[in-house]
């Protein structure tokens, strides 16, 4: 899994009237700093699923989830973090990440949609994942409203190649934050064309 999503930036909010702020600092508050982490022995749980039309190299998953713990890196005897994918159809871990990076699981959730968009439109994934950063780094509109913040991006709405997305040009990603430095609570890639495609972990 690529870890180029992990870059992290900081960007604090306060709880404000709702508004909408400049575009570029949408990117500051998908990527603020959370790290360093501190589970210990909890575990943080977000419900998948992921809906979209029939294509090879395409699961969608009907009620998964994502867990996200500490745990101990036995080459070192350092706690690190480590992701655990559960679906119908398997069981898996991802990392081990650092403790004191950034989100793995928003490096998951964009990690998983690029790879979802690749095998719906049988697009480049290298270009998927640069086009995602790019506008997640640089675009965006951001809202605050009783204390919540939700961040969108529409990454591929100009896109030059857009004609040829099969409704990807319409992706929207969505990010539901409280605090900039506490778990994202809502990840959701969705487009607008049916079939369609959407992508969701929400916090439990």
């Amino acid at each position: 899994m690529s870890k180029a999503f992990a870059v992290a930036l900081w960007l604090g909010f306060s709880a404000l009237a709702p508004h909408t702020l400049f575009a570029a600092e949408a990117g500051d508050a998908v990527f603020a700093e959370r790290g360093p982490w501190d589970l210990n022995d909890q575990r943080l749980e977000w419900q998948m699923t992921v809906e979209g039309p029939a294509a090879e190299g395409f699961q969608p998953v009907a009620d998964g989830k994502v867990t996200l713990s500490e745990t101990i890196d036995p080459s070192d005897q350092q706690p690190v973090l480590q992701l655990t994918q559960e679906t119908d159809a398997r069981t898996r871990q991802i990392g081990p990440f650092p403790i004191s990076a950034g989100d793995p699981v928003l490096v998951f959730f964009l990690e998983q949609t690029a790879r979802d968009m690749a095998a719906l439109t049988g697009g480049s994934p290298h270009y998927i994942r640069n086009r995602l950063k790019d506008n997640l780094f640089r675009g965006g509109e951001i809202a605050q409203a009783d204390g919540i913040t939700t961040a969108t991006f529409q990454p591929f709405a100009e896109d030059p190649n857009a004609a040829r997305m099969n409704g990807f040009q319409t992706l929207t990603l969505t990010f539901v934050m409280n605090d900039p430095g506490q778990p994202i609570r809502e990840l959701k890639a969705e487009t607008e064309d049916m079939p369609g495609y959407r992508s969701q972990l929400v916090l439990q």
